[in-house]
């Protein structure tokens, strides 16, 4: 038989391979060998033959050992049925994860199983991202999908991106009625500065943070514009939330499509375009045999739905059989769905910024349980007991007082109003294949300090850090596990001296992430040198130098809604403070420079003015280069500004960095400082959790100073929260009042969840402090008061009164 009889490129490779090898006699035994070296979570995923299952696992349960090991098992069972049967060939493996870092590492994991344990062709199988998936299914057929990649450009939207910019100003032009009510909120006299500001608010801040909320939760679950406006017509609140962010949502399409941009959610949209096509849909579901879904906590509606599609058997389904919505397939035949998905909803984090909803992969798991398809990877081996314990503790702590708050003590093991689903992390039995698991503590293991404000907390994680590292830092990985980016790059600046004198690296992963700025930086710099009476360019200028730290935080607003008064006030004008005086003159030097040195001299000139570190300067200077290069035969503000604007949207412009990061964060003899959102995956020996603060975590829900003249909500908020009642099918669209405190809610489990991995990263201890004086905003860390713990951190002492440390007596 020739190599023309198969139709796709991966069973050409597949037969080309097999047919220079001698069959495997003992490939059973090789399968069971692997499969008997999994614990009992992961052997459940190995034994995966067909259908849909789910897998619910624990932080450090082995995730990616287990499915990289069952992809492989699954695989070899293809080339079993191969040797009888050539036209099973034609079907591969698809793997889908949530990061191109993760697909990486997926990927190596499966070869070497298939090299190494089965003595297989590395072959048989793909790993894409979701939306490289998309993409790749988009691209093949780009008369269905309407994606012709050569004509497009990819953007990730954000608040301050441009088109939601300009959406915005069309909105406001094309609904002056509406956006005058916004204008007057709850209260207005009619005092002209006042609605300069509210308009500055409005135009800045609150409809473009209403823009963006909306764009990624209504696109991300396949809703339009039309759809969101009969939605409107069930509320009643006085603003018309609903229908506003129809509109800015409506002016965004319209935008995105004259220009051919497209953004993530296009990707996935167009991939089902192909997929509503019978014809395409048959080609693309016979040549994949089963998916499997890595972090399926972080799937949106329509990448679950894209998935669940794939992964139909077509043969099985009736003719001319409407789409599947997510989960629809488990209640008809379920042996027609081969889809194996892996996550844990206690582990869901990204639901407050991104359409990532933990309710969809709880409900998946339920629809399995059902069936009896749920498997539970409860035991891990990367921390000591102890740290297992904390964990297991305040999980179930935070549950019931979520509970006594919401359901009056009424708890049920599959309740959805609860942070968590019940599940406990046990350790690995003994004997288990991993090296070294749950190993022996440090100290206790847990360490709980209160120490007396953010100086003396320095102090003693300093102390500990020193103790631990010894004389061979090399040995070890710790980590500093921050909420935000300002509690990072102000803890860096404190422990560099005691970093240096003991030999130990310190590496801020904000400061590679700010280097990832330097071109929005720069633009915003130089619009406003451009324009320097444009109140929303003053604006994003003023923004820039505040979170650089170049000026005080002010009332930007009060600045910005009167240009020519802040930058050169009258005789007569009332004095201006201290810190506006400073602002005023910082900005009247960049416009010296606009006006002295040479368009090409202009982005060196503003890197140092932004007091750039030194890898950030090399990445500006390669944004000159690159800017200077683009308009060299047609110098000109203009071309520097649309060249440098272009780079920002197309986000094609990489900041300089030259080691892989994840290798860089976890780097033994290295104290790493990183958010805890950015150290979900990862895992060092030591990991320290300062600052537990009420106010962050888990945090105040409060509506900012300037926006509360509409009430007391933020719009974007209350339009998520509405979205995600109908999108979970509530028999009513909750009211302002109701959404918001769903929204409040939603942000307090989050926030929780995100301790939960914080925790649970730490292999041998895990070091927590709340102090008792703390700055109330980040801000400005000078201003210190006292300062509430995290709820949790009183009731974690009061459970291991052994790991609480005695600052009495260490000061003694």
């Amino acid at each position: 038989m020739s190599d023309s009889k198969f139709t796709t490129p991966i069973a050409q490779s597949l037969h080309s391979e097999l047919s220079e090898r001698s069959p495997v006699s003992n490939l059973g035994e090789k399968i069971l060998a692997i499969r008997n070296s999994l614990r009992p979570g992961q052997q459940q995923m190995a034994d995966w033959g067909s259908g849909p299952l789910a897998i619910s696992a624990v932080p450090g349960a082995g995730k990616s050992t287990g499915m990289a090991a069952a992809a492989a098992i699954a695989i070899a069972r293809q080339y079993e049925r191969y040797a009888q049967s050539r036209p099973s060939s034609r079907r591969h493996l698809v793997v889908v994860t949530f990061t191109r870092s993760a697909a990486a590492n997926i990927k190596a994991k499966i070869r070497k199983f298939l090299r190494d344990d089965l003595s297989l062709p590395q072959t048989g199988f793909f790993v894409y991202t979701l939306h490289g998936l998309a993409l790749n299914i988009a691209s093949r057929h780009s008369d269905l999908s309407g994606l012709q990649l050569e004509n497009v450009t990819l953007i990730t939207p954000t608040q301050s991106h441009r088109f939601i910019r300009s959406a915005v100003e069309q909105w406001i032009a094309n609904n002056p009625g509406i956006y005058l009510r916004l204008l007057e909120g709850h209260q207005f006299d009619g005092e002209e500065t006042e609605r300069l500001r509210r308009q500055s608010v409005l135009r800045t801040e609150v409809l473009p943070e209403l823009a963006n909320t909306v764009i990624h939760e209504a696109k991300s679950s396949g809703i339009s514009p039309e759809k969101l406006r009969e939605w409107s017509k069930q509320t009643t609140d006085e603003y018309t939330i609903l229908s506003v962010a129809a509109g800015l949502y409506e002016q965004y399409q319209n935008l995105m499509r004259s220009r051919d941009f497209i953004d993530y959610d296009d990707m996935i949209l167009a991939a089902l375009r192909v997929l509503e096509n019978d014809s395409a849909r048959r080609i693309e579901q016979n040549q994949v045999f089963a998916v499997f879904e890595d972090e399926a906590q972080d799937s949106s509606p329509l990448q679950t739905q894209l998935l669940e599609i794939l992964a139909s058997n077509w043969e099985y389904q009736p003719e001319n059989s409407p789409l599947l919505t997510p989960n629809s397939a488990l209640s008809t035949q379920h042996s027609a769905l081969n889809l194996v998905r892996v996550g844990d909803p206690n582990q869901a984090i990204n639901s407050t910024f991104t359409p990532a909803d933990p309710i969809y992969f709880r409900q998946f798991c339920e629809e399995c349980d059902r069936i009896e398809r749920l498997a539970t990877m409860d035991q891990a081996g990367r921390s000591t007991r102890i740290i297992l314990e904390a964990a297991n503790f305040a999980l179930k702590w935070i549950n019931n007082q979520s509970l006594a708050k919401t359901n009056n003590g009424q708890q049920t093991p599959d309740n959805r109003q609860v942070p968590f689903r019940l599940q406990t992390i046990r350790p690995v039995e003994t004997g288990d294949p991993q090296k070294n698991a749950n190993p022996a503590p440090i100290g206790q293991g847990l360490e709980l300090y209160t120490p007396r404000d953010i100086h003396h907390t320095v102090e003693l994680l300093s102390q500990r850090v020193i103790e631990l590292f010894g004389e061979d830092p090399t040995q070890n990985s710790a980590a500093i596990l921050v909420r935000e980016n300002r509690q990072g790059r102000w803890l860096s600046e404190a422990l560099a001296s005691v970093c240096k004198e003991h030999n130990i690296t310190l590496y801020d992963v904000g400061e590679r992430d700010r280097r990832s700025h330097v071109p929005q930086e720069i633009l915003a710099l130089l619009q406003f040198c451009d324009r320097p009476h444009s109140p929303d360019y003053l604006k994003a200028a003023l923004e820039a130098l505040v979170q650089r730290q170049l000026i005080p935080t002010q009332d930007l607003n009060a600045l910005a809604s009167l240009p020519e008064e802040f930058l050169y006030p009258g005789p007569l004008a009332a004095p201006q403070p201290e810190t506006v005086q400073k602002a005023a003159r910082l900005c009247r030097n960049l416009l010296r420079a606009r006006l002295e040195l040479p368009l090409y001299q202009l982005i060196s000139f503003l890197a140092l003015t932004l007091n750039y570190d030194q890898a950030e300067l090399a990445t500006a200077d390669k944004l000159a280069e690159r800017v200077n290069q683009q308009i060299a035969g047609n110098s000109s503000m203009g071309g520097m500004l649309s060249t440098l604007s272009e780079i920002v949207s197309s986000e094609r412009f990489e900041p300089v960095e030259t080691e892989d990061s994840e290798e860089r964060y976890t780097r033994r003899g290295q104290l790493t400082i990183i958010t805890m959102h950015k150290a979900k995956g990862l895992d060092w020996d030591y990991v320290f959790l300062p600052f537990l603060h009420e106010n962050l975590i888990p945090g105040r829900f409060w509506v900012p100073p300037q926006s509360q003249f509409l009430g007391d909500f933020t719009l974007s908020e209350v339009a998520r929260a509405q979205i995600r009642a109908a999108l979970h099918g509530e028999s009513t669209i909750p009211d302002v009042t109701q959404a918001w405190e769903q929204a409040k809610h939603l942000k307090i489990s989050e926030e929780y969840r995100l301790l939960y991995v914080a925790m649970t990263r730490a292999k041998r201890l895990v070091w927590m402090s709340a102090a008792q004086k703390a700055p109330f905003t980040w801000s400005k860390p000078e201003n210190l008061q006292e300062q509430a713990p995290c709820p949790v951190f009183p009731a974690l002492k009061r459970q291991f009164p052994e790991s609480v440390v005695n600052l009495a007596v260490m000061a003694k």
